[in-house]
């Protein structure tokens, strides 16, 4: 644990020195609030349901800028080869930037609160579905920073790192949308694949061990492909 702390304390300090942390969390809370804010008067309901709808598409976007640099630059510069004759292992580096990314999704959802307090001072507010949409949003953060994490160990290059995590993530949140346009005999197994549905139910206060079990899975495939981008080279 004590490799894989210093990985998570220089990488979570590394987004503060630069302006990277300051321009994502500024521009998530830009477009999160101008979501949810226009139209929340609209509907007149005490409720963060649209907030939370539109959180995956935000997501599918914001988590790639995050993550795009953790390990194509590292590459890029050459510091990668310095940083793996250190005594870590690939496993360390790799879990150590997830966690790194992780927490920084989770200090943007932090203001984020301020919608809650605000509509719960406007009407009556459900609790349960709130606690429930932040809960699959960490989990849903977990598996598009894995994503974004295995698609920055393929590359050197951060722009392409960014591309292809959104396009990743892009598609996973479009999944449920298209299944209209699919065989019948693709629906079921494309429909357990897309985030929507998935985060939806936790959203709604739902907890479903098929829904922690997707995250999960995905959280894993992305950790381990990128545990074996860093072992290829």
């Amino acid at each position: 644990m004590g490799p894989l702390t210093q990985v998570f304390k220089r990488e979570f300090k590394s987004y503060f020195v630069s302006p990277i942390a300051y321009i994502v969390i500024a521009i998530f809370l830009l477009v999160a609030g101008w979501f949810f804010f226009s139209p929340f008067f609209l509907y007149n309901q005490a409720s963060l349901r649209n907030f939370f709808t539109l959180l995956p598409m935000t997501f599918a976007f914001v988590v790639p800028a995050v993550t795009m640099r953790l390990l194509a630059e590292e590459r890029n510069l050459g510091s990668h080869e310095i940083l793996l004759t250190l005594p870590l292992t690939d496993k360390s580096v790799v879990i150590g930037k997830f966690l790194a990314a992780l927490a920084l999704v989770a200090v943007m959802l932090v203001p984020t609160l301020v919608y809650a307090a605000t509509v719960a001072l406007l009407g009556e507010l459900d609790w349960g579905p709130v606690l429930g949409g932040y809960l699959g949003a960490l989990l849903l953060a977990s598996a598009f920073t894995a994503l974004g994490l295995m698609a920055s160990a393929m590359t050197r290059n951060q722009i392409i790192a960014f591309i292809t995590a959104a396009a990743i993530c892009f598609a996973l949140t479009l999944l449920d949308r298209m299944l209209l346009f699919l065989p019948g005999g693709l629906i079921s197994l494309l429909g357990f694949l897309g985030v929507e549905s998935h985060f939806q139910n936790i959203a709604r206060g739902v907890l479903d061990s098929r829904d922690v079990l997707y995250f999960g899975s995905v959280t894993f495939v992305g950790l381990y492909g990128a545990v074996l981008g860093i072992a290829e080279r």
